[in-house]
């Protein structure tokens, strides 16, 4: 199998001194990674964590980098805690270079969030959905600019079971539930947003793109499996799984959030390599890509994502 994408060795030393950048689920896993990277090279990063207390310990542990870091509170399965996490971050700062969309859930057992949302679909997309439309204003003023929204390789499915957007029970209250379906549900979605954030912007200095960043030894598999099967027992086996480091795995988000050519691809895919592609010719990634799933690419599709979703959280009118 090919060895993981990395960002060329220029990006990562580039200047961010002065720019601001916004991370959700900052405090662990591949957010964490992208942050430290950013924190490094001399970048202001908010961190947007639901367990602060980790956030600042992490903080801490990045107070001697150049840049700096602040921690701010923000539960991604509470609408309101969305609203005062962008309050807070609009009140301190007149400019935010990025948007990194970054945390997540996978395949938990069935829940909802506060607002009633099944957990994935209110986490991955719609939690994220109402942070970008609050911090929009603000990206637009400080264009040129970027989002991000990570997604997986698990939207693509398999040439014979594409994932879908299925408006009719978004929230699995009819449908028998499959935490597996419902969370690459919300990894179309997240592409979609992307898609249909491009469409909105075109002409406004912010580049919006979706990211598969990799099979990353992270918590996010605690649903599945123990993370310690995923991170000790199956360590040896990582090259041929395409399973690797956060730091690895944070590849794609910063190539997309400093490469210079990213702003030509609106509305694109990047992906980092997977076994996990259906697809075999997928399996290498690549810097952007083309999903294999077709309704990755329906435009109409992506449109009616946004107004269900504005309609959702409540900006609908």
């Amino acid at each position: 199998m090919p060895r993981p994408l990395r960002c060329a060795p220029d990006l990562l030393r580039k200047d961010l001194a002065g720019k601001t950048y916004v991370v959700t689920g900052a405090n662990s896993g591949v957010g964490l990674a992208t942050t430290t990277q950013l924190v490094r090279q001399g970048a202001h990063v908010v961190m947007g964590c639901r367990r602060v207390e980790a956030g600042e310990a992490e903080a801490a542990v990045l107070a001697g980098e150049r840049g700096s870091t602040e921690v701010l509170a923000l539960d991604l399965a509470s609408l309101d805690s969305v609203r005062a996490f962008a309050a807070a971050v609009t009140e301190r700062h007149a400019r935010i270079d990025a948007l990194v969309n970054n945390a997540g859930v996978m395949a938990p057992p069935q829940s909802q969030t506060r607002d009633g949302f099944e957990l994935q679909i209110g986490v991955n997309h719609l939690g994220h959905f109402l942070l970008t439309e609050l911090l929009l204003d603000t990206l637009k003023a400080s264009a040129p600019s970027r989002i991000v929204c990570l997604s997986s390789v698990i939207h693509a499915g398999s040439p014979d079971d594409r994932p879908t957007i299925d408006f009719d029970d978004l929230h699995y209250e009819r449908r028998e539930y499959n935490g597996t379906a419902a969370y690459a549900q919300s990894k179309l979605a997240n592409v979609l947003h992307a898609k249909d954030l491009a469409r909105r912007l075109e002409g406004a200095g912010v580049t919006a793109v979706s990211v598969h960043p990799g099979w990353a030894r992270s918590n996010l598999v605690a649903s599945m499996m123990p993370a310690w099967i995923q991170n000790i027992v199956l360590r040896p086996l990582s090259g041929p799984l395409t399973m690797m480091s956060n730091e690895d795995a944070a590849q794609t988000s910063l190539h997309c959030l400093l490469d210079d050519d990213v702003p030509t691809h609106a509305g694109a895919y990047y992906s980092q390599i997977s076994l996990l592609y259906r697809d075999k010719e997928c399996r290498g990634g690549g810097w952007p890509m083309r999903s294999p799933n077709p309704n990755a690419h329906d435009a109409a599709m992506a449109e009616r994502l946004t107004e269900v979703s504005r309609e959702l959280v409540g900006l609908a009118g």
